[in-house]
Protein backbone atom coordinates (compact mmCIF):
# COMPACT_ATOMS: atom_id res chain seq x y z
CA UNK A 1 0.00 0.00 0.00
CA UNK A 2 1.18 3.52 -0.78
CA UNK A 3 1.87 5.43 2.41
CA UNK A 4 0.70 8.94 3.24
CA UNK A 5 0.69 10.88 6.49
CA UNK A 6 -0.03 14.19 8.16
CA UNK A 7 2.78 15.85 10.12
CA UNK A 8 2.18 18.26 12.97
CA UNK A 9 2.93 19.08 16.59
CA UNK A 10 0.56 18.43 18.28
CA UNK A 11 -1.10 15.91 15.98
CA UNK A 12 -3.19 13.46 18.06
CA UNK A 13 -6.33 15.56 17.46
CA UNK A 14 -6.03 15.38 13.65
CA UNK A 15 -9.07 14.16 11.72
CA UNK A 16 -7.03 13.70 8.52
CA UNK A 17 -6.59 9.91 8.94
CA UNK A 18 -10.38 9.60 9.42
CA UNK A 19 -11.01 11.62 6.26
CA UNK A 20 -8.43 10.06 3.96
CA UNK A 21 -9.27 6.50 5.01
CA UNK A 22 -12.81 7.15 3.84
CA UNK A 23 -11.66 8.79 0.63
CA UNK A 24 -9.52 5.71 -0.11
CA UNK A 25 -12.37 3.28 0.53
CA UNK A 26 -14.73 5.36 -1.60
CA UNK A 27 -12.37 5.54 -4.59
CA UNK A 28 -10.86 2.05 -4.31
CA UNK A 29 -7.35 3.39 -3.75
CA UNK A 30 -5.05 1.10 -1.74
CA UNK A 31 -3.33 3.57 0.58
CA UNK A 32 -2.48 3.88 4.25
CA UNK A 33 -2.63 7.21 6.04
CA UNK A 34 -1.30 8.02 9.50
CA UNK A 35 -0.74 10.95 11.84
CA UNK A 36 2.91 11.53 12.68
CA UNK A 37 4.24 13.75 15.45
CA UNK A 38 7.30 15.63 14.23
CA UNK A 39 9.71 17.20 16.74
CA UNK A 40 9.53 20.99 16.72
CA UNK A 41 13.17 21.09 15.66
CA UNK A 42 13.08 17.99 13.45
CA UNK A 43 10.41 18.39 10.78
CA UNK A 44 12.76 18.01 7.80
CA UNK A 45 14.33 14.90 9.30
CA UNK A 46 10.92 13.36 10.02
CA UNK A 47 9.78 13.96 6.44
CA UNK A 48 13.03 12.54 5.06
CA UNK A 49 12.66 9.39 7.17
CA UNK A 50 9.05 8.93 6.05
CA UNK A 51 10.01 9.41 2.42
CA UNK A 52 12.90 6.95 2.71
CA UNK A 53 10.49 4.41 4.21
CA UNK A 54 8.29 4.61 1.12
CA UNK A 55 6.08 7.62 1.81
CA UNK A 56 4.44 9.00 -1.33
CA UNK A 57 3.07 12.25 0.05
CA UNK A 58 2.07 14.14 3.16
CA UNK A 59 -0.18 16.77 4.60
CA UNK A 60 1.37 19.33 6.90
CA UNK A 61 -0.30 21.23 9.71
CA UNK A 62 0.72 23.60 12.51
CA UNK A 63 3.49 24.62 13.00
CA UNK A 64 5.30 23.26 9.95
CA UNK A 65 3.64 24.82 6.88
CA UNK A 66 6.41 27.36 6.35
CA UNK A 67 9.07 24.67 6.68
CA UNK A 68 7.18 22.46 4.25
CA UNK A 69 7.24 25.28 1.71
CA UNK A 70 10.99 25.70 2.15
CA UNK A 71 11.60 21.94 1.94
CA UNK A 72 10.17 21.63 -1.58
CA UNK A 73 12.11 22.08 -4.79
CA UNK A 74 8.87 22.69 -6.77
CA UNK A 75 5.92 24.80 -5.66
CA UNK A 76 2.47 25.47 -7.08
CA UNK A 77 1.19 29.00 -7.66
CA UNK A 78 -1.09 28.54 -4.66
CA UNK A 79 1.83 27.64 -2.43
CA UNK A 80 3.92 30.49 -3.79
CA UNK A 81 1.15 32.98 -3.11
CA UNK A 82 0.61 31.71 0.43
CA UNK A 83 4.31 31.31 1.21
CA UNK A 84 3.32 28.08 2.94
CA UNK A 85 2.42 24.49 2.04
CA UNK A 86 0.02 21.98 3.53
CA UNK A 87 0.52 19.27 0.88
CA UNK A 88 3.73 17.56 -0.21
CA UNK A 89 4.15 15.15 -3.12
CA UNK A 90 7.22 12.90 -3.24
CA UNK A 91 8.50 11.65 -6.59
CA UNK A 92 11.71 10.94 -8.47
CA UNK A 93 12.21 14.65 -9.09
CA UNK A 94 12.14 15.59 -5.42
CA UNK A 95 9.38 17.24 -3.39
CA UNK A 96 6.51 19.27 -4.81
CA UNK A 97 4.52 21.58 -2.53
CA UNK A 98 0.98 22.87 -2.81
CA UNK A 99 -1.47 24.72 -0.59
CA UNK A 100 -5.03 23.43 -0.68
CA UNK A 101 -6.39 25.42 2.28
CA UNK A 102 -7.72 28.35 0.26
CA UNK A 103 -9.41 26.26 -2.41
CA UNK A 104 -10.89 24.16 0.40
CA UNK A 105 -12.42 27.31 1.87
CA UNK A 106 -13.83 28.51 -1.46
CA UNK A 107 -15.30 25.10 -2.29
CA UNK A 108 -16.92 24.85 1.12
CA UNK A 109 -18.47 28.28 0.71
CA UNK A 110 -19.79 27.21 -2.69
CA UNK A 111 -21.19 24.02 -1.15
CA UNK A 112 -22.95 26.17 1.44
CA UNK A 113 -24.50 28.30 -1.29
CA UNK A 114 -22.42 31.37 -0.47
CA UNK A 115 -21.72 33.34 -3.66
CA UNK A 116 -18.39 35.20 -3.60
CA UNK A 117 -18.48 37.07 -6.92
CA UNK A 118 -19.48 40.69 -6.45
CA UNK A 119 -19.64 40.41 -2.66
CA UNK A 120 -17.90 42.51 -0.01
CA UNK A 121 -15.61 40.16 1.92
CA UNK A 122 -13.87 40.83 5.23
CA UNK A 123 -11.01 38.47 6.08
CA UNK A 124 -9.96 38.54 9.74
CA UNK A 125 -6.33 37.78 10.58
CA UNK A 126 -2.96 38.16 8.90
CA UNK A 127 -1.32 34.83 9.69
CA UNK A 128 -0.87 31.64 7.72
CA UNK A 129 -4.57 30.81 7.47
CA UNK A 130 -5.33 34.20 5.95
CA UNK A 131 -2.36 34.00 3.57
CA UNK A 132 -3.60 30.71 2.14
CA UNK A 133 -7.08 32.11 1.52
CA UNK A 134 -6.29 35.36 -0.27
CA UNK A 135 -5.47 34.10 -3.79
CA UNK A 136 -8.51 31.76 -4.12
CA UNK A 137 -10.78 34.48 -2.70
CA UNK A 138 -9.45 37.04 -5.19
CA UNK A 139 -9.90 34.57 -8.05
CA UNK A 140 -13.61 34.44 -7.13
CA UNK A 141 -13.83 38.16 -8.12
CA UNK A 142 -15.41 39.74 -5.05
CA UNK A 143 -16.46 43.39 -5.17
CA UNK A 144 -14.15 44.07 -2.26
CA UNK A 145 -11.66 42.16 -0.13
CA UNK A 146 -10.47 43.74 3.11
CA UNK A 147 -7.93 42.15 5.45
CA UNK A 148 -8.37 43.26 9.05
CA UNK A 149 -6.08 42.37 11.93
CA UNK A 150 -5.69 43.40 15.54
CA UNK A 151 -2.30 44.80 14.52
CA UNK A 152 -3.04 46.90 11.46
CA UNK A 153 0.58 46.89 10.27
CA UNK A 154 0.51 43.12 9.74
CA UNK A 155 -2.65 43.34 7.65
CA UNK A 156 -1.20 46.20 5.61
CA UNK A 157 2.03 44.27 4.97
CA UNK A 158 0.02 41.27 3.76
CA UNK A 159 -2.10 43.42 1.45
CA UNK A 160 1.04 45.02 0.05
CA UNK A 161 2.54 41.59 -0.61
CA UNK A 162 -0.53 40.49 -2.57
CA UNK A 163 -1.06 43.79 -4.38
CA UNK A 164 0.63 42.60 -7.63
CA UNK A 165 -1.97 39.83 -8.05
CA UNK A 166 -4.84 41.50 -6.18
CA UNK A 167 -4.51 45.26 -6.77
CA UNK A 168 -7.85 46.09 -5.15
CA UNK A 169 -7.11 44.45 -1.82
CA UNK A 170 -7.30 46.69 1.28
CA UNK A 171 -6.21 46.35 4.89
CA UNK A 172 -6.84 47.91 8.30
CA UNK A 173 -7.03 47.30 12.03
CA UNK A 174 -10.20 46.11 13.75
CA UNK A 175 -10.89 49.60 15.10
CA UNK A 176 -11.03 51.03 11.57
CA UNK A 177 -14.02 48.82 10.68
CA UNK A 178 -16.54 51.00 12.54
CA UNK A 179 -19.30 52.08 10.20
CA UNK A 180 -18.34 49.58 7.47
CA UNK A 181 -20.39 46.51 6.53
CA UNK A 182 -19.66 43.30 4.64
CA UNK A 183 -21.62 40.49 3.03
CA UNK A 184 -19.18 37.77 4.13
CA UNK A 185 -16.95 37.82 7.22
CA UNK A 186 -14.33 35.07 7.44
CA UNK A 187 -12.43 34.43 10.65
CA UNK A 188 -8.88 33.28 9.90
CA UNK A 189 -7.57 34.14 13.36
CA UNK A 190 -6.89 31.51 16.02
CA UNK A 191 -9.03 33.34 18.60
CA UNK A 192 -11.66 30.59 18.71
CA UNK A 193 -9.05 28.12 19.96
CA UNK A 194 -8.92 30.09 23.21
CA UNK A 195 -12.66 30.66 23.40
CA UNK A 196 -12.37 34.31 22.32
CA UNK A 197 -13.65 36.31 19.37
CA UNK A 198 -12.12 39.27 17.52
CA UNK A 199 -13.48 42.59 18.81
CA UNK A 200 -15.57 43.75 15.87
CA UNK A 201 -18.12 46.59 15.67
CA UNK A 202 -21.73 45.51 15.11
CA UNK A 203 -21.75 47.34 11.79
CA UNK A 204 -19.55 44.76 10.02
CA UNK A 205 -22.48 42.43 9.36
CA UNK A 206 -24.60 43.69 6.48
CA UNK A 207 -28.21 42.47 6.17
CA UNK A 208 -28.18 38.73 5.37
CA UNK A 209 -24.44 38.56 6.10
CA UNK A 210 -22.61 35.23 6.20
CA UNK A 211 -20.14 34.57 9.06
CA UNK A 212 -17.59 31.80 8.53
CA UNK A 213 -15.04 30.51 11.05
CA UNK A 214 -12.12 28.46 9.71
CA UNK A 215 -12.01 26.77 13.11
CA UNK A 216 -14.48 24.04 14.01
CA UNK A 217 -15.43 21.99 17.03
CA UNK A 218 -18.14 20.02 18.73
CA UNK A 219 -19.95 23.23 19.66
CA UNK A 220 -20.41 26.67 18.15
CA UNK A 221 -17.17 28.63 18.15
CA UNK A 222 -16.76 31.90 20.06
CA UNK A 223 -16.55 33.82 16.78
CA UNK A 224 -19.80 32.35 15.47
CA UNK A 225 -21.58 32.98 18.78
CA UNK A 226 -20.47 36.62 18.64
CA UNK A 227 -21.50 36.89 14.97
CA UNK A 228 -24.94 35.55 15.79
CA UNK A 229 -25.33 38.12 18.55
CA UNK A 230 -24.21 40.89 16.19
CA UNK A 231 -26.79 40.04 13.55
CA UNK A 232 -25.15 37.64 11.08
CA UNK A 233 -27.89 35.77 9.24
CA UNK A 234 -25.92 32.65 8.27
CA UNK A 235 -23.18 30.86 10.18
CA UNK A 236 -20.74 28.06 9.32
CA UNK A 237 -17.63 26.58 10.86
CA UNK A 238 -14.57 25.19 9.08
CA UNK A 239 -15.37 21.47 9.13
CA UNK A 240 -16.33 21.53 5.46
CA UNK A 241 -13.14 23.41 4.62
CA UNK A 242 -11.14 20.67 6.33
CA UNK A 243 -12.81 18.00 4.20
CA UNK A 244 -12.54 19.99 0.96
CA UNK A 245 -8.85 20.81 1.37
CA UNK A 246 -8.23 17.12 2.10
CA UNK A 247 -10.11 16.14 -1.06
CA UNK A 248 -7.89 18.43 -3.11
CA UNK A 249 -4.76 16.86 -1.55
CA UNK A 250 -6.13 13.39 -2.32
CA UNK A 251 -6.70 14.42 -5.94
CA UNK A 252 -3.13 15.73 -6.23
CA UNK A 253 -1.77 12.41 -4.93
CA UNK A 254 -4.08 9.92 -6.63
CA UNK A 255 -5.68 11.71 -9.57
CA UNK A 256 -9.16 10.91 -8.26
CA UNK A 257 -11.56 13.44 -6.76
CA UNK A 258 -13.57 11.90 -3.92
CA UNK A 259 -17.13 12.86 -3.04
CA UNK A 260 -17.02 15.04 0.06
CA UNK A 261 -20.66 14.93 1.17
CA UNK A 262 -20.57 11.48 2.85
CA UNK A 263 -17.29 12.33 4.61
CA UNK A 264 -18.71 15.63 5.85
CA UNK A 265 -21.64 13.76 7.35
CA UNK A 266 -19.44 11.08 8.93
CA UNK A 267 -17.11 13.66 10.46
CA UNK A 268 -19.97 15.75 11.84
CA UNK A 269 -21.46 12.60 13.38
CA UNK A 270 -18.09 11.76 14.92
CA UNK A 271 -17.92 15.18 16.57
CA UNK A 272 -21.48 14.83 17.82
CA UNK A 273 -20.64 11.50 19.46
CA UNK A 274 -17.75 13.15 21.31
CA UNK A 275 -20.05 15.61 23.09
Amino acid sequence: MDRYAVFGNPIAHSKSPFIHTRFAAQTGEAISYEALLAPLDGFAQAVAAFRTAGGRGANVTVPFKLEAFSLANRRSARAEAAGAANTLIFDDDGIAADNTDGIGLVRDLAYLGCELAGRRILLLGAGGAARGAILPLCEAVPAELVIANRTAEKAEALAQQFSPIAPGIAACGFDALAGRSFDIVINATSASLSGAAPALPNSVYAPNAFAYDMMYGRDETAFLAAARAQGASRLADGLGMLVEQAAESFFLWRGKRPATEPVRQALRALLAEAR
